[in-house]
C-alpha cells in the first residue's frame, strides 16, 4: 500500500510536532527561537506548529524573554505545555527521612515535603510516613493528583529487588499510575548531572558519603544501571585489602573507610572521642590534627577508587554528596590532589571535582528527571533539572 502526498505531509508534521513537544518536556519554558535551534527546523515551521498547538491548548505561552533579553526588539514569548496535562512525583525514601515533590507538565514545583522518622524504622513504616506525607501535601496545596501520570521513588540499599517490587505494588495501587523504583542516591547523580549549568556533562561520577557509600553513573545523559541493577556500587570497591568488615561481607570497601560511622570509629580508634558529627565538625573547625589525618586517610582511599573509575568512564564531573563533604574540606581536597596524581598521565581527561550544588531534595528531583525518558508514558524522553531555589526544573 502507497503512502499519499498528503500522507507523507502528515507524518512528517507529526514527527515535527513530536520533536517540539520533546524539547518542551526536556527544557521547560522555551521562545521559538530557542526551540527552532534545538530541533533544527525553520522558525517558520516551528511558528506553524505552535500555533497549532496553541490554538488546541496543548501548550501555553507562559512568559516572555525581556529579563534575560540582550539588545533591542520585541520581547519573544516563551512558551511552555499545559500544565494541566500531567503531574509527576519524586519520592525518596532516605534513612531518616522521606522527601516528595510534585511537578506538573509545565514543570513547576507543585508540592513539596519532608517527613522524618527513626533510622531503625521498617519499611512498612516508612512506607506508611510517605503516603502520609502525600496525603498531607494534596490538603494543605489543594493538589489532588488527579493528573498523575507517573511515580518515581527512590529507595536506598543495593538490589533489592523484593522491596523495589513490594514499593512499586504499593504506589502503583495507590495512584493508579506507572510506577519506577531505583536506588536513590542514584536518582541524586542524575539530578545533580542535568542540573550542571553546562549542557555538556553529559558523563558523571556521583558518590555520596554518608551512613553508608552509594553512588551512581551518568553516562551520555542518561542513568546508567547495568544488567542486574548495580552500576555505580562504588563504596564496596576495595580501598584496604584485608581491612575492615564491611556490611556486604567483604573486607576494606571503601564504605569501612570513608562512611561517617567509620570515620567517626577511626577517630575514637585513634584516642580522639568521636560520637556524632557535630563533635567531628567541632574538631573540623580547630583543625585537629588527628582528625584531620584520618580526612584525609579517607579522601586518598576515596580518590583511588574515583581515579580507576575516572579511566573506565572519563567523566567531565566528579560531585561528592553526603554529610561528610559538608563539614570537611580537607577530605574532598585529598580526593582531588588524589584523582589529579591517579590521572596524571592523562593531561587532559582531569575531570572537574566538586562537592554537589543541589539540597537534600536532590533524589526526588532525579526520580522525576528519570520518569521523563524511563516511563512508559513517557518512553524516550530525556529531561534536564534544574533548579530555582528548589521550586522548578526544565
Amino acid at each position: 500500500m502507497s503512502t499519499t502526498p498528503n500522507g507523507v505531509h502528515a507524518l512528517v508534521r507529526r514527527s515535527h510536532e513530536e520533536r517540539v513537544l520533546r524539547v518542551l518536556r526536556q527544557h521547560g519554558a522555551q521562545s521559538r527561537n530557542e526551540i527552532a535551534a534545538r530541533v533544527g527546523l525553520s522558525r517558520t515551521t516551528v511558528s506553524e506548529i505552535t500555533g497549532d498547538l496553541l490554538g488546541r491548548g496543548v501548550i501555553r505561552v507562559v512568559d516572555t524573554d525581556a529579563v534575560a533579553r540582550v539588545g533591542s526588539g520585541r520581547p519573544a514569548e516563551r512558551l511552555a505545555l499545559d500544565p494541566a496535562s500531567g503531574q509527576y512525583m519524586g519520592v525518596d525514601f532516605g534513612h531518616r527521612r522521606v522527601n516528595v515533590l510534585v511537578a506538573d507538565a509545565a514543570h513547576d514545583i507543585i508540592a513539596s515535603g519532608t517527613s522524618r522518622y527513626e533510622e531503625s524504622a521498617q519499611w512498612p513504616e516508612r512506607l506508611d510516613a510517605g503516603l502520609a506525607l502525600i496525603e498531607r501535601l494534596s490538603t494543605d496545596t489543594g493538589v489532588h493528583y488527579g493528573a498523575l501520570q507517573a511515580i518515581g521513588v527512590g529507595v536506598p540499599g543495593w538490589g533489592d529487588r523484593s522491596r523495589a517490587d513490594g514499593v512499586a505494588e504499593v504506589f502503583a495501587e495507590r495512584f493508579h499510575a506507572a510506577v519506577i523504583v531505583d536506588n536513590n542516591v542514584r536518582f541524586a547523580g542524575l539530578a545533580e548531572a542535568l542540573h550542571a549549568q553546562s549542557d555538556s556533562v553529559r558523563d558523571l561520577i556521583y558518590l555520596r558519603l554518608s551512613d553508608g557509600v552509594g553512588g551512581g553513573l551518568v553516562v551520555g545523559g542518561q542513568l546508567a544501571r547495568g544488567s542486574k541493577g548495580y552500576a555505580g556500587e562504588l563504596g564496596h570497591v576495595t580501598a584496604v585489602p584485608g581491612g575492615d568488615q564491611c556490611r556486604c561481607g567483604k573486607r576494606g570497601c571503601v564504605e569501612t573507610v570513608a562512611s561517617v560511622p567509620a570515620i567517626l570509629g577511626r577517630c575514637r580508634r585513634l584516642g580522639v572521642p568521636m560520637d556524632s558529627l557535630d563533635e567531628l565538625k567541632a574538631a573540623v573547625d580547630i583543625a585537629h590534627p588527628v582528625v584531620d589525618e584520618v580526612l584525609r586517610e579517607a579522601g586518598t582511599a576515596v580518590g583511588r577508587m574515583l581515579g580507576t573509575a575516572a579511566m573506565t568512564l572519563n567523566p567531565s564531573e566528579i560531585v561528592l554528596g553526603g554529610d561528610i563533604v559538608e563539614i570537611a574540606p580537607a577530605l574532598i581536597r585529598q580526593v582531588r590532589s588524589t584523582v589529579t596524581y591517579e590521572l596524571s598521565w592523562l593531561t587532559d581527561a582531569a575531570p572537574v571535582i566538586r562537592p554537589a550544588l543541589l539540597s537534600d531534595e536532590s533524589g526526588a528531583l532525579g526520580a522525576i528527571a528519570a520518569l521523563f525518558h524511563e516511563s512508559p508514558l513517557l518512553a524516550g524522553y530525556e529531561a534536564n533539572v534544574t533548579t530555582d531555589g528548589g521550586r522548578q526544573w526544565p
